[in-house]
């Protein structure tokens, strides 16, 4: 059977894909490594909080079926690699899941297929990590056999206003032809595609993206530390500097950042300046304030509890995801600020609505069900994320401090970041 797509990767990038391309009607299928991922969407399940279970009973109905078995990928037009990429335990990029795909990919390549690159990842990857794969194993030359090109996502995970279908879609080719035969692709299920001049500029452009998402956050991150010196409210601060309508983007602080896209990709950028003998001083401070909130967050945290110490006090943590009402917890700043709470000897526990479990260095915090009767409990609560199941009124009535890094609670019993 010869198929339109197969998406290589069904994850929170790559089903999304998948769903769209089929609902223009592209004959698609699924590829992945993980059985249990294969058959939950087999058996009418999603495991991507983006993707409903009606979403993926219209998939299967389309045809679609996903699977382990490489072989799938000769049967198609296009591939789309969406395999995730991050960090090596010394905080180097770690591109092994894009080589291993781009060598299932090799071996099933033939004439006339288009490769895309979806995965976030530095710039010269295509060309340099994803292209001598392709070539070496099947033989085939780029630009003349098949075409390549470099299309980063950009899924954001809970955004009801932008998808797959209305987000712009920019692509880069290796040759100008690589590059037409991407646009024409994506053509055909998303709204808008943005032409890129090269790969190259397609990888950096999803890298600022991020990086200025980043900074940004940073920069507020550090004003909110100094309000907190000088008395100033900064919740105040940020909402009369978002009323101009010109020159200014609003940004809110917090406990820090989280995520699969905005924690990494900067790293992703500042390891290629490093190659290229080249500092982002900017990027550098940013980190710096980036990764120092969490301490900070404990620090406002142990304050709260004015004559007791921080070492025996029972501190519940509420919301642990890394952005508000998903499910998701990569990357979560969840995780360094309960690690500083265990570190300084505080008993944490937590509740999250979208969240059954929650491990730190592989010791599991307790999950409490019901919040009114966790604050009776509690020494400390510190609101992480602002999900909308919670209800502020009753938040600021809790029986203990607490701790909002979010201001959106009010009370005597709660202070703001």
């Amino acid at each position: 059977m010869s198929l339109d797509l197969v998406v290589v990767g069904l994850g929170y990038v790559g089903l999304p894909l998948a769903v769209r391309a089929a609902e223009a009607g592209l004959a698609t299928a699924g590829l992945d490594i993980s059985d249990a991922v294969v058959e939950g969407l087999n058996a009418g399940r999603s495991h991507v909080g983006d993707v409903s279970r009606e979403a993926v009973a219209e998939l299967l109905a389309s045809g679609f079926r996903a699977g382990t078995d490489p072989a799938v990928i000769g049967t198609a037009d296009t591939v789309v690699i969406c395999v995730p990429t991050g960090l090596s335990d010394d905080g180097e990029p770690d591109l092994a899941a894009v080589r291993s795909a781009a060598c299932a990919v090799a071996d099933h390549l033939r004439p006339g297929m288009l490769v895309v690159l979806e995965s976030t990842s530095y710039p010269g990857t295509t060309e340099e990590t994803v292209l001598p794969l392709l070539e070496e194993r099947s033989g085939l030359a780029v630009g003349s056999d098949f075409h390549l090109v470099f299309s980063p996502e950009r899924i954001d995970p809970g955004n009801a206003a932008f998808g797959v279908r209305n987000t712009p879609k920019v692509v880069g080719g290796v040759t100008p032809l690589c590059a037409k035969y991407g646009a024409t692709f994506y053509g055909r299920f998303v709204d808008s595609v943005v032409v890129a001049r090269g790969t190259r500029e397609a990888e950096l452009a999803k890298l600022l993206e991020n990086t200025y998402r980043y900074v940004n956050i940073a920069l507020v991150n550090e004003v909110s530390q100094f309000c907190d010196q000088v008395n100033i409210d900064v919740w105040d601060v940020l909402r009369c500097a978002g009323t101009k309508p010109f020159g200014y983007v609003p940004f809110d602080p917090g406990p820090g950042v989280g995520g699969h896209c905005i924690p990494i990709d900067p790293l992703y950028l500042a390891s290629k300046a490093r190659e290229e003998g080249f500092t982002f001083d900017v990027l550098s401070a940013a980190r710096e304030v980036n990764d120092r909130m969490p301490r900070h967050i404990v620090d406002r945290a142990e304050e709260l509890l004015r004559e007791k110490p921080i070492r025996g006090s029972r501190v519940l943590l509420l919301g642990v995801t890394y952005k508000r009402d998903v499910a998701d917890t990569r990357e979560s700043p969840a995780f360094p600020v309960a690690r500083e709470l265990c570190e300084r000897g505080a008993e944490v526990l937590f509740h999250d609505p979208h969240v059954k479990s929650f491990t730190v260095d592989g010791a599991p915090m307790a999950k409490v069900d019901d919040v009114e009767s966790a604050f009776a409990s509690a020494d400390l609560a510190i609101l992480l994320q602002a999900h909308a199941e919670y209800n502020t009124g009753m938040l600021s009535r809790a029986a203990c401090p607490l701790l909002d890094t979010r201001g959106v609670i009010a009370g005597e019993q709660a202070a703001r970041m």
